[in-house]
């Protein structure tokens, strides 16, 4: 594959195969409840690579990054607040070092966990906070960065202009729906689809989408509204394997990597470009996704 930008594949025409879930990957590899994932990339690069490969093996072109809590707010946690550079910088590397250069390498930037609305913080310390993360996820290799699994509008523009303004990464920004009736979706702040999309593509946003919260089969409505108000630019969809259930006491996402590829045909319909998965899903589902796409193409 010749690399270009996201954006311009898109343009070209392609469907394009992100990757599926880190954290359901990583507790596979031993990661115990309340263990930071991020400090993995220094304690245990090897097998954080392996997972990047093991998506790339399955048909993706473009991986995330082990980064989902790199910033000061989550990393303070765990006594890591001076070592956020370093954990971020490492990630991208290691998830560079698994692609090789044909294929694309996107930062993980996940929410703060802080809400201006509370008082936590000003809208400042959300972007110095985003800066430190995505300028290290820049030096390690990165060629964009996901903003994503956000609910508040004010730390995604925050974000945003971090990453606008300090690198030349492209920037994805995905929002997480709850449904509230048939096909309504909010964020937990109130914010639907459509206003999400036009807001993050007025502050600068090359792709918008939406992950997690949702199966695929949710998404495509969510896909329809953004598409609605934002007929050109590209729209990246990371659906859950399902919506979680407990069984024995574990919490489990039931989407098979079947049933995940039935759906495909119609989230492309809906004008999803990038397709990939979140908590739950696996290489198996990347593998079908990449299969149902090509079928889709021909």
């Amino acid at each position: 594959m010749s690399k270009t930008t996201i954006t311009t594949a898109v343009k070209s025409g392609r469907i394009l195969v992100s990757d599926g879930a880190w954290g359901t990957f990583l507790q596979q590899k031993g990661l115990q409840p309340g263990e930071c994932p991020e400090l993995w990339n220094l304690t245990h690069p090897d097998t954080v690579r392996e997972i990047a490969r093991n998506y790339i093996e399955a048909g993706a072109d473009m991986v995330e990054t082990n980064s989902f809590g790199g910033t000061v707010f989550k990393l303070e946690h765990f006594g890591l607040s001076d070592r956020v550079a370093e954990i971020n910088e490492a990630a991208a590397r290691l998830s560079r070092e698994a692609t090789g250069d044909d294929r694309w390498v996107i930062g993980s930037a996940g929410p703060t966990g802080k809400m201006l609305v509370m008082g936590d913080v000003t809208e400042e310390d959300f972007y110095r906070a985003l800066k430190t993360q995505v300028m290290a996820l820049e030096k390690g290799g990165a060629d964009a960065v996901c903003i994503e699994t956000m609910s508040d509008m004010d730390e995604a523009l925050a974000a945003i202009r971090a990453a606008k303004e300090n690198t030349r990464l492209e920037i994805i920004c995905t929002f997480t729906f709850d449904a509230i009736a048939e096909n309504e979706y909010r964020t937990m702040m109130g914010i639907s689809p459509a206003e999400a999309a036009k807001a993050c593509v007025e502050a600068g946003a090359d792709i918008i989408g939406t992950n997690c919260g949702n199966g695929m089969k949710n998404m495509i409505h969510i896909v329809e509204q953004m598409r609605a108000v934002v007929p050109d630019i590209p729209v990246l969809v990371h659906a859950n394997a399902g919506l979680p259930e407990i069984r024995n006491g574990k919490t489990v996402y039931p989407e098979t990597p079947e049933q995940m590829q039935t759906l495909v045909p119609q989230i492309v319909k809906a004008g999803a470009n990038i397709i990939g998965g979140c908590c739950g899903t696996t290489p198996a589902h990347i593998s079908v996704i990449k299969n149902a796409i090509n079928t889709y193409k021909k």
